[in-house]
């Protein structure tokens, strides 16, 4: 097997799954989704029907990433957090005709028990903090905060937090530039 599956995972048929991808403990992988190489789905995970998941994500534990839910590479879900599908759901009507696509950008990470509502876009590298609420598009590199979510900053790629009028970052030395509005990096 080109993945590692925990026994108490549960595999649908018509899958795929990368190489060197790891699915742990009471992970459910429904049909028509498809992950990268070298991901991770830790415990109690859900992924699908028909949710594409990229190179090295990680999902971490209880989150379930439903249909219309797009990743590309290098995407950070952490504990518990929440997406959803339908912007006004009823138990009783059925709406599956309805649901949003969602798109992850490449590296943006999602902190524990943020809820992402469906529809967003969240842009490359950004940085979502923990029980944040996200009810619209994230540029590329903000660090968002707070209910309902809020840009409070940039992050750098490395993921800290940009400070100064300079944007570079203190850690890994890379710059950036503000141009109406949009960080874009300079190197």
């Amino acid at each position: 097997m080109k993945y590692f599956k925990h026994e108490s995972a549960y595999i649908d048929d018509n899958v795929e799954i990368g190489v060197g991808t790891k699915i742990w403990h009471f992970t459910h992988v429904l049909p028509g989704t498809k992950i990268g190489k070298n991901c991770v789905l830790g415990q109690n995970v859900v992924a699908g029907p028909d949710v594409l998941i990229g190179d090295n994500c990680k999902i971490q534990n209880n989150v379930s990433v439903y249909k219309g839910v797009e990743m590309e590479d290098g995407v950070f879900c952490g504990p518990s957090m929440v997406f959803t599908n339908v912007i006004n759901p009823r138990a009783f009507i059925e709406k599956k005709s309805e649901f949003k696509r969602t798109f992850l950008k490449k590296g943006c990470s999602i902190g524990a028990n943020a809820t992402i509502v469906c529809g967003v876009t969240i842009g490359r590298y950004a940085l979502i903090g923990a029980g944040s609420v996200v009810t619209k598009d994230v540029p590329d590199y903000a660090l968002i905060t707070g209910v309902p979510g809020r840009q409070i900053g940039w992050v750098c790629e490395c993921g800290e937090v940009l400070k100064g009028d300079f944007l570079k970052c203190s850690v890994c030395g890379k710059e950036y530039m503000l141009e109406n509005g949009v960080l874009l990096n300079t190197y």
